[in-house]
């Protein structure tokens, strides 16, 4: 696709931003979108016009807590990672910001509280609505299937 000079990346984000303009209008489908995604225009408005868009928005530090590890991000494979993280979170949190009808901060939270912050802030807003199933089974929820 011509983009030799960026590691192939240009390729991905054409091809990224082809999925996501088909994805983003999808009913009742939840999409979890590349760091970069926001850094295209067409792709935040695809998002952000067509779906309900949810900011999970953690700090550098936090990041880095998390991704200390992690040797599959080549992003991070640099001498200064925190520095990296910074960087990017600098470029990229405006464009969130931007995207998103919702900011959740993570922070520390369980994995289960996370989602409840989720469902919560989706339910206030009339996206999703908690129904109970018969016998006292867990709640259940259902999506509206128009876009936001």
């Amino acid at each position: 696709m011509g983009h030799e000079d960026d590691g192939g990346f240009g390729a991905c984000a054409d091809i990224e931003q082809q999925v996501v303009g088909e994805l983003a209008g999808l009913p009742d489908a939840v999409i979890a979108t590349g760091g970069g995604t926001v850094l295209r225009e067409a792709n935040r408005n695809a998002l952000r016009a067509a779906s309900t868009v949810i900011y999970l928005r953690s700090t550098p530090e936090e990041l880095f807590r998390r991704l200390r590890h992690d040797s599959h991000r080549p992003l991070l494979q640099v001498a200064d990672p925190m520095k990296k993280l910074r960087a990017l979170f600098a470029e990229r949190d405006p464009l969130y910001r931007q995207t998103a009808h919702f900011i959740i901060e993570t922070g520390r939270p369980s994995v289960p509280s996370l989602v409840n912050m989720i469902l919560m802030q989706l339910e206030l807003a009339g996206v999703v609505s908690a129904f109970r199933a018969p016998k006292a089974a867990a709640p259940a929820l259902t999506l509206r299937n128009s876009p936001r």
